[in-house]
C-alpha cells in the first residue's frame, strides 16, 4: 500500500535523519544569534555613554543592569535617554576654583606660617632629660602616657 517513491524528508527505518540534525544545528545557531543581537541591543546605552563622563557611564550601566534583571524596560529607556544627553562638566570648573582659593589662602597666610617656622628653628633644642618629668623612668619598658580622647 505504500508508494514506491517517498519524499526526501521521510527516512527509512534504521537510517539517520539528516534533516532533523540540520534543523537542530540551525535552531541552535538561530537561538545564539538572536541572543547575541538582544545583548548587543541591551548594551547600546552603555556603549554610547562610554565616551562621556565616568559618573554618567556608571549610572547608565546600573540602569542597564536593573533593566536586565528586573525586566522593567523603563530603566533601559532611562539609560538610553541619559546616554544621549550630554551632561555639563561641573567638576573641572569647581576644581579650578578650589585650586585658586587654595593659592589665595596660601599667599595670605604664608607670612604668619613662615614667622612661626623661623621661631621654631631658632629655638634651642630641648634635651630628653629636660623633657622628662621627675620620678618617671624612660626606656623601652616604661609605661606610655595616656592620651586624651577626641570624643
Amino acid at each position: 500500500m505504500t508508494p514506491h517513491h517517498l519524499p526526501f524528508y521521510i527516512v527509512k527505518p534504521g537510517e539517520t535523519d539528516v534533516l532533523m540534525i540540520v534543523m537542530g544545528i540551525f535552531l541552535i545557531l538561530v537561538v545564539l544569534g538572536v541572543g547575541n543581537l538582544y545583548l548587543q541591543l541591551h548594551t547600546l546605552p552603555e556603549r554610547m555613554a562610554h565616551k562621556s563622563q565616568k559618573l554618567q557611564f556608571e549610572i547608565v550601566a546600573v540602569l542597564g543592569l536593573l533593566a536586565l534583571f528586573t525586566h522593567i524596560h523603563l530603566f533601559w529607556i532611562a539609560g538610553l535617554l541619559l546616554a544621549l544627553v550630554d551632561l555639563p562638566d561641573f567638576g573641572t570648573p569647581l576644581r579650578s576654583i578650589a585650586g585658586s582659593v587654595e593659592r589665595i589662602a596660601d599667599s595670605s597666610g604664608g607670612a604668619v606660617a613662615d614667622e612661626r617656622w623661623e621661631e621654631k628653628k631658632s629655638a634651642p633644642p630641648v634635651a630628653a632629660a629636660e623633657k622628662a618629668e621627675p620620678g618617671v623612668t624612660k626606656g623601652p619598658h616604661a609605661p606610655k602616657p595616656e592620651v586624651a580622647s577626641h570624643a
